[in-house]
């Protein structure tokens, strides 16, 4: 799960850095809260309950 979670997140940083280099602030944010919010469901998707 966090080998996944890790790649996705990473790839998603790496658009949001050409993104911002290009100046296009907008997509930078939206790239960012869209893998937060994936990496967010995934991990509490795999949460184990107590």
């Amino acid at each position: 799960m966090y080998q996944e979670m890790y790649t996705h997140l990473f790839n998603a940083m790496t658009d949001a850095l050409e993104a911002l280099a290009a100046h296009n602030y907008g997509q930078a944010e939206t790239l960012l809260r869209q893998a937060q919010l994936w990496a967010e469901e995934r991990y509490l998707e795999e949460k184990p309950t107590p």
